[in-house]
């Protein structure tokens, strides 16, 4: 199977020119940083969905035993919960006023 490469690329770091203190004296990298911290988050999310579907097929595969046999699994699931939402304290303060 060929990968196709028409897909487009973005950037694995954030923007160079960003400023938190004055977020809007560029408006392109205000954007750009914005788009960085969604799609972020975005695979944050995916990730813990992805371990989810494994925890839930631990639960049903080892079934009285899951307390010990899937714990590990457990134990990074909760991990990588945390900090994924739009909750008060994770949410980059210049972006509270949208």
């Amino acid at each position: 199977m060929v990968f196709n490469s028409d897909y487009p690329k973005f950037d694995q770091e954030a923007p160079d020119d960003f400023d938190p203190a004055k977020p809007y004296a560029d408006p392109v990298a205000f954007f750009e940083q914005r788009e960085f911290v969604v799609r972020e988050k975005l695979i944050q999310v995916e990730k813990a969905k992805i371990l989810r579907e494994k925890l839930r097929q631990c639960y049903w595969k080892e079934g009285v035993n899951h307390y010990q046999k899937c714990r590990p699994l457990v134990q990074k699931y909760m991990a990588s919960c945390q900090n994924i939402g739009w909750g008060k304290d994770a949410r980059p303060s210049y972006l509270n006023h949208l």
